[in-house]
């Protein structure tokens, strides 16, 4: 029996055509194909809105939705299914992994999505996305702002069903904020996050300064700004990479050395490294002391929760250096990770690796590109509904011979003819005046529709006057951006340091041994600068942090003291303190970091004053609270951290601590029943470091010492003193401020009662601050903010003026 076949046999002129082609050749096509496919459609983002197409197409069609900040969620499965469906094709845990990512915020640094459920952590999956949900956050808004009005191309989708942008219009520098990282083939991306506000700026400036060069910029990006916090290291490899678009650099996690329990000592670590989270630590650490390669490790404790955040507590056992632990975990775990930048983007679809500069320009001109077609948009829109205007404004004044021509007509083409020949009018706006209903021709709606005629004219005047002038376009890109920045700005999270500082073992070579200061703020923030140039915080420069405590001149690898209110002198190392940026010639107080995070204090315990350990000083001038004075002689062990300047009694503490510069100064106290004694440095001798000093100034029953400074009498000097009010609640309210020149205190003995230094008005106590010093005295907040203080007066026992602001430091210049 014959075997049954459906197969249709080929026509009788068939004619069978064989080709022969070379293997090589059709991979090297095949290839090709595919790597372009990979690089373009998936993999690299485009260096105009920073989205590979998989985030494009999840942003827009959570905006066709109306997936709006304002709206409630949906769940995310039906988010994924529209983008799936529409835009991408391409499997759904591929969009909802990257939905999930731009819900992070310990992924990105603005987040693109807003989500409401378990969307992960850096150690654990998301939930599915049956359970979880989303709209869109306010940044992405931004993404997609004013995306209707002709700004950005659009293309068919992968049917041909659908139409999709080619890049979102993209109201702030999302490449650089958000970052990207991918892999292609035979190329790929890893971008960081930077800081929205440092970013905008850094764009402001390219667009007012088209040629500004790197170093520019750089004032205004420094570095990195990652989600996480952490301290970068390695500020070389920034640099690198801003230029070449190729560098690297470490991240070192945020630890502290605290008393985790009576007996023991701890690292508490509060900041981890981009993309490592504290179950890969804990494993990592455990394996080590496992294979015992790492000692000193009592116990690892998670204890993070959503209201502290990230608190990883690692025991260290009794006897091992809390230092040399943290060294060990910073070379054997991923507590110090290193981050390649690799500045790979699409421009105009080719792939290139883009340096700072670069980067800000792309995204610059596709601003403006944006701007311009919207303003084109727009004028074209209301010269449309001007012309309508015009149209029905021309009927309306002979509304009764049109309602008379359209009543006299036989149809409506009839009426349209009619009335385009009797009043010279377009079809359009004959259209538009035949589809107009009577109750719209009254006499107010006249009044309105000129109102209208006279605001499109406006308008239309301005948008013209933008597209004809490449400085106003310049000037309005500029405004939107500082408008977002504004909005969306926040604080630096990220510390930027130039090295790891040094080892408990040795000091790294590699370190030059340069000049520098050391600064205390008001705010208990500690920096360096990155040369020895005195610090000059003038009102020009004034911003948070920016009152200066103390100063001292060193080396970037030397060692300095801080004395603190207990009479304790605190050695600290240069080095590990952070680096200023250099912001326009004048160190950026907001790099610094507090105090506690170098210093172990103890509760109430405050540093007064920074001091170099140099032996050859004139040393310390102390003042206690009880009004003894002490001048230390520079001896300090250099085997000891913690060393005592002062024997202090019981309940005494220490008001002020100066280190001398010449020892020919004058030293100043000032007491809360307003009496100011002045006398010579000189007056003091010199003691060891276990004496208890000696009689400074004479007390009245019930007094106290508020301030002791020392001043040199050759410069221009102020005292500045503040009372209370009878509705103070420890020295929270304060009453009047009073400046007076130095010059007016005469000198008196030591331990002597001193002169009068303000007249207390009705209603004032005592004086709740006080201080000596040199011009221009600055004054503050609790929190850091500036403070205006009264003009001078003369007079040394006078009444002061009320202040506008509860002022609890005063510093002068350093």
């Amino acid at each position: 029996m014959a075997r049954r076949t459906t197969k249709t046999p080929p026509p009788d002129d068939f004619e069978e055509r064989i080709l022969d082609i070379d293997v090589v050749d059709e991979m090297q096509g095949s290839y090709l194909e595919y790597a372009y496919s990979v690089i373009y459609s998936r993999a690299l983002p485009d260096a105009r809105d920073g989205l590979k197409p998989v985030h494009r197409r999840i942003v827009y069609q959570m905006n066709e939705m109306g997936l709006r900040p304002e709206r409630g969620y949906v769940k995310c499965a039906r988010v994924v299914g529209e983008v799936m469906g529409k835009l991408h094709p391409h499997g759904d845990a591929s969009i909802y992994d990257a939905l999930v990512r731009m819900a992070q915020p310990f992924s990105m640094r603005l987040p693109l999505v807003d989500g409401h459920g378990n969307f992960g952590s850096l150690d654990d999956s998301p939930a599915a996305m049956r359970y979880t949900e989303s709209k869109m956050s306010g940044p992405a808004s931004l993404m997609v702002e004013s995306i209707d009005e002709d700004t950005v191309d659009f293309a068919p989708n992968y049917d041909g069903q659908e139409q999709e942008p080619g890049v979102l219009p993209a109201a702030y520098p999302n490449l650089l904020v958000n970052g990207a990282s991918g892999i292609a083939v035979g190329m790929a991306t890893n971008m960081p996050p930077h800081n929205l506000g440092e970013v905008i700026a850094a764009a402001r400036h390219l667009i007012r300064y088209p040629n500004a060069d790197l170093d520019a910029l750089m004032r205004f990006v420094p570095g990195p700004d990652l989600p996480t916090g952490g301290r970068i290291i390695g500020l070389s490899g920034v640099r690198d990479a801003y230029e070449s678009g190729r560098g690297a650099f470490k991240i070192r996690a945020t630890v502290s050395v605290e008393d985790v329990s009576p007996r023991r000592k701890g690292l508490v670590v509060t900041e981890l490294p981009f993309t490592v989270g504290p179950e890969k630590i804990i494993a990592k650490i455990k394996d080590l002391v496992g294979a015992k390669r790492l000692q000193g490790i009592a116990d690892v404790k998670d204890l993070t929760d959503r209201e502290h955040g990230l608190r990883l507590v690692i025991e260290v056992k009794n006897g091992f250096n809390p230092e040399a632990v943290l060294e060990q975990l910073y070379k054997l775990t991923p507590m110090e990770d290193s981050f390649g930048i690799n500045n790979v983007a699409l421009v105009d679809g080719q792939p290139l690796t883009l340096g700072l500069k670069e980067l800000l320009e792309v995204y610059v001109d596709h601003r403006f590109e944006v701007v311009r077609r919207r303003s084109e948009f727009r004028r074209r829109k209301r010269q449309e509904r001007l012309h309508l205007v015009d149209g029905l404004l021309v009927a309306l004044v002979d509304i009764d011979e049109v309602i008379a021509i359209i009543r006299s007509s036989d149809n409506s083409t009839q009426a349209k003819e009619r009335l385009i020949e009797r009043f010279s009018l377009s079809e359009i706006q004959t259209a538009y005046i035949l589809d107009t209903p009577l109750r719209r021709l009254t006499r107010f709606d006249r009044i309105e529709l000129e109102s209208e005629r006279d605001r499109l004219n406006a308008e239309i005047a301005e948008l013209t006057r933008i597209l004809e002038s490449d400085a106003e376009l310049r000037k309005m890109v500029s405004a939107e951006l500082a408008a977002v920045a504004k909005k969306y700005g926040t604080e630096r999270r990220t510390i930027l340091l130039q090295s790891a500082g040094t080892p408990v073992a040795a000091v790294p070579l590699e370190v030059a041994d340069d000049p520098c200061r050391v600064l205390l703020s008001s705010t208990g923030q500690l920096a360096r600068t990155a040369n020895g140039a005195p610090f000059d915080d003038g009102d020009g420069k004034r911003s948070k942090h920016d009152v200066i405590l103390s100063a001292v001149p060193t080396t970037a690898r030397a060692d300095i003291g801080a004395v603190t209110t207990t009479g304790r002198l605190l050695r600290l190392t240069v080095i590990d303190l952070p680096e200023l940026p250099d912001t326009a010639g004048a160190p950026n107080l907001a790099g610094g970091a507090p105090v506690s995070e170098f210093l172990s204090l103890d509760e109430g315990e405050r540093v007064l004053c920074l001091t170099t350990l140099d032996e050859s000083s004139p040393g310390l001038a102390l003042g206690t609270e009880q009004g003894v004075v002490k001048r230390v002689v520079p001896d300090y062990p250099a085997n000891k951290d913690d060393l005592e300047v002062i024997g202090l009694k019981d309940g005494d503490r220490l008001v002020g601590a100066v280190e001398l510069r010449t020892g020919e100064e004058d030293l100043v106290f000032i007491t809360d029943d307003a009496q100011l004694l002045r006398y010579q440095s000189s007056q003091v001798r010199p003691q060891g470091r276990p004496a208890g000093g000696m009689a400074g100034i004479k007390l009245t029953e019930g007094a106290k010492v508020i301030s002791f400074t020392a001043v040199d009498p050759a410069v221009d000097a102020v005292v500045v003193t503040i009372t209370n009010t009878e509705d103070t609640l420890d020295g929270a309210v304060q009453g009047t401020a009073k400046l007076t020149p130095f010059d007016q205190y005469p000198r008196k003995g030591r331990a002597t009662g001193g002169v009068r230094c303000q007249r207390f008005l009705r209603g004032e106590t005592a004086l709740v601050l006080a201080w000596a010093g040199p011009t221009p005295a600055r004054a503050a907040t609790a929190s850091g903010t500036p403070a205006d203080l009264p003009p001078k007066d003369p007079r040394r026992d006078g009444s002061g003026v009320a202040l506008p602001k509860v002022v609890t430091v005063v510093a002068g210049p350093v």
